[in-house]
């Protein structure tokens, strides 16, 4: 019996084709990252394409009004686009969303013309359009099927027949970009797009629905490509947010992050975007977005690192910690320490504490802004997708955390590393510092250098279970204000305090929990009666190294170091501005000691 004619398209048909789609991404998408060197090297591309249509397959339902489901389709791929790839194919289906009318069902003259008047939307969105990329095959298939608008009437035969155009379409891109020609590969990006309609092609066939409600249900780990091209990067931060409610044009929002990188890519509307853009300055740019939209998701990569786990491994143990970790950058950068951000929220912008929100700019808003921020903890997925790509480079993993009485940070982390362990079959560590900021940093660094050493991981992790207990920090607060304000301090014992004149010395017990440690009538009388501690704990030890902190006040930074100078005779292994998530409640112009002492 002859297969029926397709001559109109419901929301069922299109939720199906598309679960077909995404599936085929998901399954090849180790290919398309092993092709993936434009326009950065960074080998990613199918797991951003695999994470972007994997957003859509999570979260919509099928339903029978074809403007419903595009448009589900379309808001849910937006949400979930990674990558350069992926926000140029969320902002296809956009596209085709905006163009589409609210219809429960269309013909196939329709859904060409929604096809062609997407492509404006995606060239729109990017800020220099190359041509020889995922741009020109999904414009050659838009045009074939523009082509063919009154000679067929059955959409299974018109999708199918395109299959030729698309794959000379990709197969041209090697031409037309030098870097694609040097490498004999096709465009990463377009070769996800063809395999996406092979997909469809392959539910237009066969029409196994069973099979792919079996294949949704499925949880398909976004992989990571071993091999990588070592190549200079340019722009060191993968960039990418959402903002709602503009109060700017796209175009000028589109001119702000050329400004500050390249790669750019605006999708979606003025009311949701998502943007893409490769920067080095990720904090500067944040610093000015919030005042052009409501900034609601932010996602930043560092290429750098990411490019040293495939190339450039120093040693085979990857070291992680989270934004409270208080050490230089130069530390972090020589010993390819990987921190993952807390998140921090003011009102509704988020920000991402010491990538898009450097300390300097943090103590400004916390002055200026009415509310008050709040943090969130670092969610269980972005240890997952970071413990993956490591264990994918290295023998084994430690991650060593902010104190589990603050953050769920550190259950977040053990529940990955279990996740992990078991899906590739190498190590993966979580240790609970019990402690924060500079602390945090020192046990940190010791863990580097016995890395450094070459000592074994499980060894490692053994004597960090010692050293945590040999960690110590006291915070001298100047202004009690930001304590009252984040919760800490009672406004009733806050305006006795105040009243009073008192400053007090915060410190952490043994097992992780805030402790008031004294308090003084002055951060100068604090600052004393802190190093005499320190002078009288540290008798009969030795300090192997400490960390000087301040909350924008670099002045008293500069003479506690000089007296910490005299009591150890050594110099401080760092002197840095305190995270933002400790100094929101420590406040300006606080002060801190961290040490570690020799076990």
């Amino acid at each position: 019996m002859k297969d029926p004619l397709v001559l109109e398209i419901d929301g069922r048909y299109l939720y199906y084709a598309f679960l077909s789609g995404g599936a085929r991404i998901l399954k090849y998408q180790a290919e398309i990252n092993r092709i993936n060197v434009f326009p950065v090297s960074d080998k990613d591309t199918g797991t951003n394409l695999a994470s972007t249509v994997r957003s859509v397959i999570d979260n919509i339902k099928p339903s029978r009004s074809y403007k419903h489901t595009v448009s589900q389709i379309a808001e849910a791929a937006l949400m979930g686009a990674r990558g350069n790839s992926g926000v140029i194919f969320a902002q296809f289906l956009h596209g085709l969303s905006r163009e589409t009318n609210d219809k429960q069902l269309i013909t196939i003259p329709e859904f060409i013309e929604s096809v062609k008047k997407s492509i404006p939307y995606i060239y729109e969105a990017i800020a220099n359009p190359v041509e020889g990329t995922m741009l020109t095959v999904i414009r050659d298939w838009s045009d074939f099927l523009s082509n063919k608008k009154n000679s067929f009437t059955d959409l299974k035969k018109l999708v199918i027949d395109s299959i030729d155009v698309l794959e000379t379409s990709l197969k041209e891109t090697t031409g037309k970009l030098k870097i694609l020609n040097q490498y004999h590969f096709v465009d990463a990006g377009a070769k996800g797009f063809v395999l996406f309609i092979e997909g469809v092609i392959d539910f237009i066939k066969n029409r196994n629905i069973r099979n792919l409600m079996i294949q949704s249900a499925d949880q398909i780990t976004l992989v990571h490509t071993d091999e990588m091209v070592d190549e200079e990067i340019v722009h060191r931060y993968c960039t990418e947010a959402i903002l709602k409610n503009l109060n700017i044009s796209k175009v000028e929002l589109q001119e702000t992050l050329t400004n500050s990188g390249d790669s750019v890519v605006v999708a979606g509307s003025e009311q949701v975007c998502r943007i893409h853009v490769h920067t080095n300055f990720p904090a500067d740019l944040f610093y000015k977005l919030k005042d052009v939209g409501t900034v609601t998701f932010q996602k930043v990569d560092d290429m750098v690192r990411q490019h040293e786990a495939v190339n450039n491994r120093k040693w085979k143990i990857a070291l992680i910690s989270d934004s409270t970790c208080d050490l230089s950058q130069d530390l972090l950068d020589y010993y390819q320490i990987h921190l993952l951000p807390i998140n921090l929220h003011f009102g509704e912008n988020h920000f991402l504490d010491k990538v898009t929100m450097k300390p300097e700019q943090f103590y400004d808003m916390l002055e200026t802004r009415p509310e008050f921020p709040t943090t969130s903890q670092v969610n269980e997925q972005a240890f997952v997708n970071l413990y993956s790509h490591l264990a994918s480079h290295y023998e084994a993993v430690i991650a060593v955390h902010l104190t589990s009485q603050f953050s769920g940070t550190y259950a977040n982390s053990v529940k990955a590393a279990k996740r992990i362990q078991h899906e590739f079959g190498k190590p993966v560590y979580v240790v609970d510092s019990k402690n924060l900021s500079g602390a945090l940093g020192l046990l940190v660094l010791k863990a580097a250098q016995a890395i450094e050493s070459g000592q074994e991981a499980s060894g490692i992790v053994k004597q960090l279970e010692q050293w945590v207990q040999e960690a110590k920090i006291f915070v001298s607060v100047r202004d009690l204000k930001y304590m009252i304000k984040g919760g800490r301090v009672t406004k009733n014992k806050g305006m006795v305090a105040k009243l009073l004149g008192l400053n007090p010395i915060v410190s952490i017990d043994k097992d992780g929990k805030s402790l008031l440690f004294g308090q003084t009538f002055s951060q100068q009388a604090s600052i004393r009666k802190v190093l005499r501690h320190i002078a009288k704990i540290s008798r009969g030890k030795r300090i192997w190294n400490y960390v000087i902190l301040h909350a924008h006040n670099q002045e008293e930074a500069d003479r506690v170091s000089a007296q910490m100078e005299v009591i150890t005779g050594k110099k401080p292994v760092s002197v840095v501005n305190i995270s933002p998530v400790i100094g929101m409640h420590a406040g300006i112009g606080s002060t801190a000691i961290s040490l570690l002492y020799d076990n």
